[in-house]
């Protein structure tokens, strides 16, 4: 179930009226959770690439430790990203407003966003950036197993060891391109994006620029597509 739905016209307007729910506290812990876990995997895995990173391995308790805990660290972000896709699938599915509002690019990438058209809970940019996670983090999960139990794959199907380091290498480099954009849009270009994953609020002025669609909906109880 979308979770737009389940927030109630009562719960998104905040006590002064000009606040609105953007994240349930479930929502955030998550998605924090989700960060950690990858920042953790992102430290390790960059030590592990490169012996040029691997002082990296020192910040997170030296080599031995990495290698030991950057396989459950994987686990437990795979497992955040899949518990965000029950909740936000229905979110995160391209409608004719995110087809719109992606033609209209430019005005965004110019930071003139009152030209851009209206869309809901979360624009196409986000869209992408999410299931670019969803997929990389399937294709790091199993290549990661594949190099997690390497010793259980035969010789003659060295192969598969090949390419699972590929895969990985792959899978991670686009997730850290992503991630990178995603941190700089949140944390710099919408700031009040990044403090909603952590209040669980925005300002009603902000849900109207940024997302007048969804706004509509959560205040007035109305789904427009």
């Amino acid at each position: 179930m979308s979770t737009t739905h389940v927030i109630s016209s009562d719960r998104a307007t905040g006590e002064s009226g000009g606040e609105i729910v953007r994240y349930t506290l479930s929502e955030r812990v998550h998605h924090w959770l989700a960060a950690l876990t990858y920042i953790y995997c992102l430290i390790t895995g960059l030590a592990f690439w490169s012996p040029y990173m691997f002082w990296l391995a020192a910040v997170v308790g030296g080599g031995p430790t990495a290698r030991f805990w950057h396989p459950w660290f994987g686990l437990a972000f795979a497992l955040s990203v899949g518990w965000m896709y029950k909740i936000w699938h229905g979110d995160l599915a391209t409608t004719d407003a995110d087809r719109r509002w992606f033609k209209a690019i430019n005005y965004y990438v110019q930071n003139d966003d009152e030209k851009l058209p209206p869309v809901a809970r979360f624009n196409f940019g986000q869209k992408l950036f999410f299931w670019l996670m969803f997929y990389g983090v399937i294709l790091l999960l199993i290549s990661g197993l594949g190099l997690w139990f390497v010793e259980s794959i035969p010789w003659s199907l060295r192969w598969l060891r090949y390419l699972a380091v590929t895969v990985h290498v792959v899978a991670a480099m686009a997730t850290i391109g992503a991630f990178i954009i995603h941190i700089y849009m949140s944390v710099f270009m919408e700031p009040e994006s990044f403090h909603a994953m952590i209040r669980g609020r925005v300002s009603d002025v902000w849900a109207r620029t940024y997302h007048r669609l969804w706004y509509e909906q959560v205040t007035k109880g109305t789904s427009k597509k």
